[in-house]
């Protein structure tokens, strides 16, 4: 994920706020030779249609075009952000409080880098690292752990399918 405060996803926040969509998350990823995929989550309260990515993907392509923020050629992705919605913003990680979610740590923390449990919110603003910590509570140690959001490499929604089995 990019940085919130990366230029391409003020960028992108410009363009998909201004049609009136949220932008969820901007990843970027370079392939072999080069070439890269640049992807754009977006979503609304009534969900996104192919034509609402569509609509955004041509409008994102013209200012893309013109600010030229990325090098090289790329293709550009417009989606919805899908059931495992990823969480990029302090926001997010308010609005999906209760929820279970995975994360993703850049660097080891007590020997690990994955973590799986319920979301419980942000915490207070830790003055030092400039942002509140993401806290989630995982159930099978019982146990509450502070993530600062400088050290999250990813965080993602957990799909709750219910019992499939006894529907």
């Amino acid at each position: 994920m990019q940085p919130v405060d990366s230029t391409l996803t003020q960028l992108a926040l410009r363009v998909v706020e201004s049609m009136g969509y949220e932008l969820v998350a901007v990843e970027f990823f370079q392939h072999g030779g080069g070439a890269g995929t640049l992807r754009v989550y977006i979503d609304q309260a009534q969900g996104v249609t192919v034509d609402d990515c569509a609509a955004v993907s041509h409008q994102l392509s013209g200012v893309l075009d013109v600010e030229d923020p990325l090098p090289g050629h790329y293709d550009l992705e417009v989606s919805s952000p899908g059931l495992d919605r990823p969480l990029v913003f302090p926001e997010h990680f308010t609005r999906f409080a209760g929820h279970r979610i995975k994360v993703r740590l850049a660097e080891k923390i007590e020997g690990r880098r994955k973590l799986e449990g319920v979301l419980l919110g942000l915490g207070a603003l830790d003055e030092a690292a400039g942002a509140p910590p993401v806290i989630i509570r995982l159930e099978a140690e019982g146990r509450v752990w502070e993530i600062p959001l400088a050290v999250l490499e990813s965080a993602r929604l957990v799909p709750d399918f219910g019992d499939a089995a006894h529907r």
